[in-house]
């Protein structure tokens, strides 16, 4: 018997001792969004020894599941067949409440080539990429999510207006609410401990029942499957006790929107930090240094992957906390880039560009995209801001600008020819397609504002 034969004996051997009877699966769509579902354990089997199938309709539609008009990988005309996945053994969670595991998964292409389309796949190969230099990625996320004392029932009842955050007033760091709310700031931390996407902290930010939690920085691929799933399993705690978490990147126009952020460092083979060197001024090695001025070039070209919605657009405004240029900082959260001197072993950029909206996966390989890029290039970097970075970004250059919305984004996106290089021609092709279709979808619904500003004094 092979190894994996013994360990998959002693696996099943385990789950039976537990009483489990079925095993929950999940693989992340284009938009990040976890689609999956529950397997028999004899199925469970099978796909380990085999591989699956899952519907490749998660390609072929958006986040409300309809279907694009203009898919070419898959759609009525190809059948919606089965997408081939692997699980990921070493993904494996205990969900306690359903008294079951939880596995992540990943698309497979056709005759063992990667999936094109595949987000989780897009990140691995951007890593096989900086491996090739000698170089791995530790990094974490940070999340700014609003909580509401409602329902999914209820929001839509309401019309998604008038909702009731879970508590009110500009509180940020407050010790106030988290103390009086600890049951669910303690409950919170604690499943995403037994999730395995701890929280190094957790905290008010400033508006009614708005929080923010830093997830630990982990090596490689993990951080980026511990933001995925702390996005998704954060929802269903906040569900479980009839409260709705969103992580639009605006849910109000009153408020600051919400981030996710990333912090991000580049290790060599013995995991020593090469962003940090103690003779350089603010310790930036060169390495860091190219890696800033490749994120300063290269960010505009790929914005869409760090702002993929509609919505994402009313948080990139000036003086919200967010940045509209790529500018770049020592220490300053002004800019969309801070470098942060923190020691040999916390020395770091952090990426201030993404939304809390965005897929973690295409954070992540976008942002490694871009320092690869100025690695790579060998790019010398421009001096950075001191003060309001607001103040002083008119002075950039016009293609160090973002684009200010959805449509714009995603034609850059699409005319990027370092996009091309670094994601593949079918997956920018895709997901500009993806964004073309978001755009239009918007473009011909009505929405409360145009009804309240046109609908009697026109």
């Amino acid at each position: 018997m092979s190894d994996q034969g013994v360990l998959l004996d002693e696996k099943m051997a385990q789950y039976q001792a537990r009483g489990v009877s079925r095993v929950k699966l999940g693989l992340t769509d284009i938009d990040g969004v976890i689609r999956g579902k529950y397997v028999s354990l004899g199925k469970f089997v099978n796909l380990l020894e085999k591989g699956g199938g899952f519907c490749d309709c998660v390609f072929g539609w958006d986040v409300d599941d309809q279907l694009y008009d203009q898919g070419s990988y898959t759609g009525w005309h190809t059948g919606f067949p089965d997408a081939k996945f692997n699980l990921l053994t070493a993904s494996e969670r205990w969900l306690a409440q359903e008294g079951c595991p939880f596995f992540l998964g990943e698309f497979a292409g056709v005759e063992s080539l990667p999936h094109p389309l595949c987000p989780r796949t897009r990140l691995r190969l951007m890593l096989d990429r900086l491996a090739g230099h000698g170089l791995s990625l530790r990094s974490g996320f940070e999340y700014e999510f609003f909580v509401f004392s409602e329902t999914p029932h209820s929001i839509r009842e309401k019309g998604f207006r008038n909702l009731r955050p879970l508590t009110p007033g500009n509180f940020g760091y407050s010790v106030l609410r988290a103390s009086s709310e600890s049951e669910k700031f303690i409950g919170l931390m604690e499943y995403c401990r037994e999730l395995d996407c701890d929280l190094e902290s957790l905290h008010c930010e400033t508006g009614p029942g708005v929080w923010e939690g830093a997830l630990k920085a982990e090596d490689g691929i993990e951080a980026a499957d511990r933001a995925n799933v702390f996005k998704t399993f954060s929802k269903v705690f906040f569900q479980k006790m009839d409260c709705v978490a969103t992580f639009m990147a605006k849910w109000s126009m009153d408020y600051p929107g919400q981030s996710g952020h990333y912090h991000c460092s580049l290790l060599d083979p013995d995991g020593r930090n090469l962003f940090f060197d103690p003779d350089e001024p603010h310790a930036m090695s060169a390495l860091q240094s190219q890696a800033v001025a490749g994120l300063q070039k290269y960010l505009p070209e790929l914005l869409v992957l760090l702002a993929p919605t509609i919505n994402s657009y009313t948080r990139l405004v000036k003086g919200a906390w967010a940045p509209t240029a790529a500018t770049w900082g020592v220490e300053n959260r002004t800019a969309a880039l801070r470098v942060i001197p923190a020691g040999a072993a916390g020395q770091r950029i952090e990426c201030r560009v993404g939304g809390a909206d965005a897929n973690p996966y295409l954070v992540a390989t976008a942002v490694c995209a871009a320092m690869l890029g100025g690695i790579e290039g060998e790019l010398q970097l421009s001096a950075g801001v001191a003060g309001n970075a607001y103040d002083q970004q008119d002075q950039l250059p016009p293609e160090r600008q973002f684009p200010a919305n959805l449509r714009a984004a995603s034609e850059r996106f699409a005319a990027s020819e370092f996009a091309r290089q670094m994601l593949g021609a079918e997956f920018v092709e895709h997901f500009a397609m993806s964004r073309d279709w978001e755009c239009r979808e918007y473009e011909r619904n009505l929405n409360s504002w145009q009804l309240e500003r046109y609908f009697e004094i026109i």
